[in-house]
């Protein structure tokens, strides 16, 4: 799934290629990725808006609508935005004003879009905890003593810190020198406190580097993504640790497959 890097990356694109431009038409090839409203009430009124600002929660798009309404794109597990689209592949496109598409892929179907009159009313929203560049170390060592989970888990958990999924988790706990199954209250102050750094390094580094492209995504050109090539554990195991030379290891963590080096890692 998109994480925050890939999100991130998106809307920073979509900020320099769709902004100010008017949805002309959409063309809705399957309806089964519109949640809300019905799909002629969908393409009704987005037909004619401009697209005045693009924002980003937690792994969600949001389209601030001219006409007062929203577009949420949550890209999930294979859901892609591409422009300008061919539409061989697309979902659903939206024709701009400039006379290309803004196509919405997705293999698996299990992306969703929603148009609605505010989005911070979806219960999606409601729950996701706070995004790591709005977070202090204290304010971030005071959440993690209140948690007596496993430290991998819990950085995954979108109610706890949002935008942080199992790739990004398991790279900045290698950074961080921290095993995935340490408990986040037993983390020393400086641990924690380093944690925080990577956390927000390691994000931040993805980003400049337009996200990882494994599994179907790509940037909004629909060119791959280039941060893999930097990844430390992540889909690394039997492969040496590019620190000590000790085989990463894999193991199934709160229902995920987690990366990490048994050496480096304590």
């Amino acid at each position: 799934m998109p994480e925050l890097p890939e999100v991130e990356t998106i809307k920073r694109e979509l900020e320099k290629t769709v902004l100010n431009k008017k949805i002309k038409e959409v063309i809705i090839y399957n309806p089964f990725v519109i949640k809300q409203p019905s799909k002629e009430k969908f393409k009704k009124e987005l037909a004619g808006a401009v697209i005045k600002n693009i924002l980003r929660k937690g792994k969600a798009l949001i389209f601030e609508l001219s006409n007062g309404k929203f577009l949420v794109v949550h890209l999930r597990m294979t859901g892609q935005l591409v422009y300008p689209g061919a539409g061989k592949q697309a979902r659903v496109s939206f024709k701009l004003s400039d006379g290309k598409n803004l196509d919405f892929n997705d293999r698996r179907l299990l992306g969703e879009l929603r148009l609605v009159d505010n989005w911070e009313n979806l219960q999606f929203f409601k729950t996701l905890g706070l995004e790591p560049f709005g977070l202090d170390v204290n304010k971030f060592k005071a959440l993690l003593n209140a948690k007596k989970t496993k430290i991998k888990p819990l950085l995954m958990d979108q109610t706890f810190i949002s935008g942080v999924g199992n790739l990004y988790a398991a790279e900045v706990l290698f950074r961080a020198k921290i095993h995935p199954q340490r408990s986040a209250a037993l983390l020393s102050d400086k641990e924690k406190e380093l944690l925080f750094k990577e956390i927000k390094d390691v994000l931040n580094e993805a980003i400049h580097f337009g996200g990882s492209s494994v599994d179907q995504y790509v940037q909004l050109s629909g060119k791959p993504g280039n941060y893999v090539k930097h990844h430390k554990v992540y889909d690394r195991e039997g492969k040496p640790c590019l620190v000590c030379k000790t085989p990463i290891q894999r193991i199934a963590l709160g229902g995920r497959g987690t990366y990490f080096c048994p050496k480096c890692q304590r």
